[in-house]
């Protein structure tokens, strides 16, 4: 659970990486959250972070240092990290 803005209730603290982190102003997006999928976390972060959205169907999702699929579970205080497409030739 993380309170830094003094508020108090269950939430996550999401990694986002290169592009996603530019879009969201910053390496952490700090969420309300009171447990969902992975998929029920797509939707939450989009609407909270519109211009992420794009970025987000496409990204892999990590749930405790392994890919996690749009049906697992994400409990409140777990460590999320969000991986965008790479692309490269």
């Amino acid at each position: 659970m993380h309170d830094d803005d003094g508020e108090t209730g269950p939430s996550l603290r999401i990694a986002v990486f290169a592009g996603m982190a530019e879009l969201a102003g910053g390496r952490q997006i700090d969420l309300p959250w009171q447990g969902g999928t992975v998929a029920d976390l797509r939707r939450v972060l989009a609407a909270a972070h519109p211009p992420l959205a794009p970025l987000l169907a496409r990204s892999a999702v990590a749930v405790g240092g392994r890919y996690a699929s749009d049906v697992e579970r994400v409990v409140a205080g777990a460590d999320v990290a969000v991986i965008p497409p790479v692309s490269g030739g």
